[in-house]
């Protein structure tokens, strides 16, 4: 594993890379002090999902972990601002309150445009710079590639969705991010099993990590998987990673992401 400033990544050789876009946990030393007690908890990080995919390295795939929280910068939103999905509730780049709107930041420390831009240059800029090298030294050696875009979620956020989120939601931008014969692959499996409810392109259809770097033309797959978190984390608190839910779901992910290298 190779690590830099603000992620950390190893290479492989296959067609898929996996990104960890909402893994970190980390806050700078130069704006901790600025959240305040519940944005320093970093609630709405993408808990474990990395220690979920532990078995890449063994098919060869290349995947990058952030350092840095998803409240330093969302890595998986535009720098540029937009929605993702419009009339929905939804955080931004830089975002100023969690997944239910309570605010993260102490009061007249939320972050000006000025740092927002800071952020996006010291921590957003090097993790895409890196999708898109990685992105074209796949393609030179196999002609195309794939890149999944792994999240998860609490499986209740009213804020976001009504009632429970299913457990297994696959996004690739409403069809448009993904051929469908590749996304088929995956998604034949994922209907094969009974133990985890399967959707695809509800609520969750993909970020802008998805929408942006999918382009089936170019030969650029991409398919985005929000796993509710209930089904791999303990019910206790602070919640854990739950072995024994890992050892059903674990495999499962493995099957998905070998079933793209062939």
């Amino acid at each position: 594993m190779i690590k830099t400033d603000v992620f950390s990544y190893q290479q492989g050789n296959s067609p898929v890379i996996v990104s960890f876009p909402h893994d970190g946990v980390l806050l700078p030393a130069e704006i901790s002090d600025h959240f305040n007690a519940l944005g320093q908890q970093v609630p709405d990080t993408d808990w474990f999902v990395n220690q979920l995919y532990n078995f890449l390295p063994d098919l060869d795939v290349s995947f990058f972990i952030p350092e840095y929280s998803r409240y330093v910068v969302d890595l998986n939103r535009s720098s540029q601002g937009g929605s993702l999905y419009p009339g929905q509730y939804e955080t931004s780049v830089c975002p100023v309150a969690t997944f239910d709107n309570a605010p993260i930041y102490k009061e007249g420390k939320e972050p000006d445009a000025d740092e927002v831009q800071r952020r996006i240059s010291a921590y957003w800029r090097p993790y895409h710079d890196h999708i898109q090298s990685e992105i074209a030294r796949i393609k030179a050696l196999h002609g195309y590639a794939i890149l999944w875009d792994a999240h998860s979620i609490r499986g209740v956020v009213p804020q976001l969705f009504e009632g429970v989120l299913p457990d297994l939601n696959f996004g690739t931008a409403g069809g448009t991010s993904c051929a469908p014969d590749i996304l088929k692959r995956v998604t034949d499996i994922a209907h094969a099993q009974n133990h985890f409810s399967v959707v695809e392109n509800a609520r969750f259809k993909g970020g802008f990590i998805t929408r942006n770097y999918g382009n089936p033309e170019d030969n650029v797959h991409t398919i985005q998987l929000e796993i509710n978190q209930s089904i791999y984390m303990s019910d206790d608190q602070p919640a854990m990673l739950d072995e024994g839910k890992c050892e059903c779901l674990r495999p499962l992910l493995n099957q998905f992401v070998g079933s793209l290298i062939g």
